[in-house]
């Protein structure tokens, strides 16, 4: 038995956490094959790489406006309740997909339309995730509870991209039909989760508590260095709305090909995740994010590079390896820092900067990749990101001489 997994089991061993553990891999899962058809099926219909950038502007745009907002409805209302509501419209947005894609519509404004509630619908449940978990499990049970969620969330971003690759072969519609079928699961096991409310301070709502999570995270350097350090460097170097250019028309490998191509972030992350549940980080942190972060970088460069199928393979899956090392490191540093009374609002934080890096990221990709093609707005992207992670070391020394993790901050 490996050194980890009493821990992991102890987790799961709480009824509500392994509920919702199972329920956002599953969504996960969805979420990945969607990737594969949705991004395939928009660049069939239009062969424009600006297009693949509008899916991800469409889901920001009602991220951004909402996701503050969001933070607050978390710390004020039933976490579990906003989950079921929020997955509840993704999967209506899913059965639209689905519904489409059986009547053999090929026109792509109705999906930017389902891209914008799939934004909103993340808006709501990405921040109350973050903002639930260590309501679920006890403080000794906490990290351990975190690196499974990361294992589950890598093994759907393997699984996912393949599955839903070999799927699309039978045709859209099946991938859509796949993913409702898990959505409807996460509503029916986040239903099963018992309420979670946090305690009322007794202050009443005030629109400035919106900003409270933007204020903490500004008092906190390691904090907002770590945050903002993975915004910018996902926003420049994120080249994963452009997989479906890349497997058409420079690897040629087709729909199947993108599936491998999306899956091999996932390795590299699922392989880290279960190092460091194995050996999890307990000095030099800070360094260890930014040598994420730069692995994160040099490998986008690679790829954008390689026509060889099986180089772009390995550096999608040192991308995924590097991009793990510092999203573990931000998620730890957030959830253990931040005070349970405004930990939905700081979530909420986090989770807009996570949204900008992604969903922006591939509107950027995409306009770039419009103006200048596919492999310069790859190449350019990574040698930027390079820039911003040599730039961070000089700019917060706080996050650089970091050495250990804080204690849990339970008040």
């Amino acid at each position: 038995m490996s050194p980890w997994r009493p821990a992991a089991v102890a987790a799961l061993r709480h009824r509500d956490f392994a509920h919702y553990a199972v329920g956002r891999f599953c969504a996960a899962l969805a979420w990945q094959m969607l990737g594969v058809a949705v991004g395939w099926q928009v660049y069939e219909f239009t062969r424009d790489p600006l297009a693949l950038g509008f899916i991800g502007l469409a889901q920001f745009l009602p991220f951004l406006a909402l996701v503050l907002p969001a933070g607050q409805v978390a710390d004020r209302a039933d976490r579990r309740l906003i989950l079921v509501l929020a997955y509840g419209v993704e999967a209506t947005c899913v059965a639209a997909l689905f519904a489409l894609a059986f009547a053999g519509v090929e026109i792509v404004w109705p999906i930017f339309v389902a891209m914008i509630f799939f934004g909103a619908g993340r808006a709501f449940w990405m921040p109350t995730g973050q903002a639930l978990t260590p309501n679920l499990v006890p403080a000794e049970d906490f990290n351990a509870a975190v690196a499974l969620n990361s294992m589950l969330f890598e093994i759907a971003v393997i699984a996912g991209p393949a599955l839903g690759g070999l799927l699309y072969l039978a045709g859209a519609a099946v991938v859509y039909g796949a993913a409702l079928l898990l959505m409807l699961t996460v509503v029916v096991l986040m239903l099963r989760i018992r309420p979670v409310r946090v305690p009322d301070d007794g202050q009443g709502f005030h629109v400035s508590d919106v900003l409270e999570g933007l204020r903490f995270v500004w008092r906190r350097k390691p904090v907002l260095g770590a945050i903002s350090l993975d915004l910018f460097a996902v926003l420049l170097g994120g080249a994963t709305a452009l997989l479906p250019v890349y497997a058409s028309d420079v690897l040629h490998v087709g729909p199947a090909g993108l599936g491998l191509l999306r899956t091999a972030p996932g390795v590299g992350a699922a392989l880290t995740a279960a190092l460091l549940a194995v050996a999890p980080l307990r000095s030099h942190v800070g360094r260890w994010m930014f040598f994420g972060t730069g692995l994160f970088a040099a490998a986008t460069v690679v790829f954008g590079l390689s026509t060889a199928f099986w180089l772009s393979l390995v550096a999608l899956v040192a991308l995924g390896a590097g991009d793990m090392v510092s999203v573990y490191i931000r998620q730890v540093l957030v959830q253990l820092e931040t005070p349970d009374a405004i930990r939905g609002r700081v979530s909420a934080v986090n989770s807009m900067f996570i949204g900008a890096s992604n969903e922006l990221g591939e509107f950027r990709a995409g306009a770039s990749a419009r103006l200048f093609g596919a492999m310069p707005a790859v190449v350019w992207g990574g040698a930027a990101c390079v820039g911003v992670v040599l730039a961070y070391v000089a700019m917060f020394p706080s996050l650089r001489h970091l050495d250990r993790f804080p204690k849990p901050d339970r008040g």
